[in-house]
């Protein structure tokens, strides 16, 4: 069984083509299917009947992709899951290319869009995070921010679907010891309705790697991060209050006229602090491994 999960928000008028264009592929390729279809939260209700291969779930408010393809995935009874969005964009045409490589014995199969037909800030930004993510991640993809993906099912058991983190599943995938690859898929230009990409995603975009940076890297071992960082901040706190304290004893300086002194005992305050928290964090790891 394959479930195509498709979340959107106020695509009323581009979900009933897609829809119709992949039964058509689908059709050719005579596999068993079911789309899942996940409203969240749009303005304008579209009028589709469920069946057999075709279901819709609502959100009674907007609550996010991550949220949307969380749900999609509860109610989705394939081994092999699509990911794709309802603008249109993404093309059912490059179903059988998927396909053909999981048959190859991969488990997550990413797109990449060569020819994108989105505007020029979406493209900046798409480029940067790319960039980033292969210098500082060590990413194996060209293309990680395109939402057109299919993978097996037991992909997904070791990262649940919440905010949006849905953005860095090839790449949790990749570090979890899957087989990925990627294919060239065609991306489209859209055709009715606008483009919900903002400029605050830019801002939410550099937190949501901050947060995967850390994840992928600390999950498992915290205090070598928050160690890191507060050995370095107490280490400094201590040379300067070791030079103060040189200063006082050998050549008689009065402390109290030094702000640096209390920059020398906030630094090692907060240093202190900031290792108590990586060693609260690895006690929390360890409880939950031994849960399990």
């Amino acid at each position: 069984m394959i479930s195509i999960i498709i979340p959107f928000y106020n695509e009323e008028k581009n979900i009933p083509i897609l829809l119709q264009e992949i039964d058509e592929v689908m059709r050719k390729e005579n596999k068993p299917f079911e789309v899942v279809l996940v409203d969240d939260g749009s303005e304008k209700k579209i009028q589709i009947s469920n069946s057999n291969s075709i279901k819709l779930i609502e959100h009674k408010k907007r609550m996010g992709k991550g949220e949307a393809l969380k749900t999609g995935m509860s109610h989705a009874n394939g081994n092999i899951i699509i990911f794709m969005d309802g603008d249109l964009q993404d093309d059912p045409h490059d179903f059988p290319s998927f396909f053909a490589k999981l048959e190859d014995g991969y488990d997550l199969v990413n797109g990449i869009r060569s020819k994108r037909k989105d505007t020029g800030i979406i493209q900046l930004y798409s480029h940067l995070a790319n960039s980033v993510l292969r210098n500082i991640f060590k990413s194996p993809f060209t293309d990680i921010n395109c939402g057109f993906k299919a993978f097996k099912r037991e992909v997904l058991e070791n990262m649940p679907l919440y905010g949006n983190n849905f953005r860095f599943l090839p790449l949790s995938a990749y570090y979890q010891g899957f087989k990925v690859a990627e294919i060239p898929v065609n991306n489209r230009k859209r055709i009715h309705g606008e483009s919900k990409f903002g400029m605050s995603k830019l801002f939410i975009g550099l937190l949501d790697m901050t947060t995967a940076y850390f994840v992928f890297k600390f999950a498992e071992r915290p205090l070598h991060f928050f160690g890191t960082m507060g050995g370095i901040l107490f280490s400094a706190g201590f040379f300067i209050s070791l030079y103060l304290a040189y200063e006082r004893i050998f050549f008689n300086v009065l402390l109290y006229r030094r702000p640096l002194l209390q920059l020398g005992i906030v630094l090692i305050i907060v240093g202190i602090q900031i290792v108590m928290t990586g060693l609260i964090g690895e006690l929390i790891v360890y409880l939950n491994k031994n849960k399990k």
